[in-house]
């Protein structure tokens, strides 16, 4: 049988009752239920009805709870906590981002350094070349003039 404790790490998995919620967050039940009502926060129903809370829409309760401490409107506290999300998905974006330009720079330099190596090595391989051209020329010189040698040699003994 799969064991389903794993679910727990997810942080939308609706794993906690209004009760402890409520405990949890040091508020009264009615404090979750109006920002169910007010469709801020919309926790899990189980067949009976009951809500379940995941760990964040308990943070989304917590955060919201603080705004409302320090004087904001619930809409006022509801669009400062999206605008919040929003940013941390926006640096979390940027992040990625950063950290994908940072590998394709890391691939762009490896690659650089290969065709500088490929390129050297052409070069050394490009002058031994020009070298046993320039042995095989020296040869051809050379056979060349024994031929001519050998046939004066062949015309004047004969």
């Amino acid at each position: 049988m799969a064991n389903n404790l794993d679910r727990l790490d997810d942080e939308d998995y609706p794993a906690v009752s209004m009760g402890q919620a409520a405990e949890l967050l040091g508020v009264q039940p009615a404090f979750l239920r109006s920002l169910d009502n007010a469709g801020v926060l919309h926790p899990h129903r189980t067949g009976g009805g009951h809500r379940r809370y995941s760990r964040r829409q308990l943070a989304l309760a917590s955060r919201l709870r603080e705004l409302l401490d320090d004087g904001h409107t619930l809409a006022s506290a509801q669009t400062i906590a999206d605008l919040e999300d929003r940013l941390q998905d926006s640096d979390r974006a940027r992040e990625r981002a950063d950290e994908a330009r940072r590998e394709a720079d890391d691939a762009r330099d490896r690659a650089a350094e290969a065709l500088h190596s490929a390129r050297s090595d052409l070069e050394e391989r490009a002058d031994e070349l020009r070298r046993t051209r320039a042995q095989l020329d020296d040869a051809r010189g050379e056979i060349e003039t024994l031929t001519s040698r050998l046939r004066n040699v062949s015309r004047t003994g004969s």
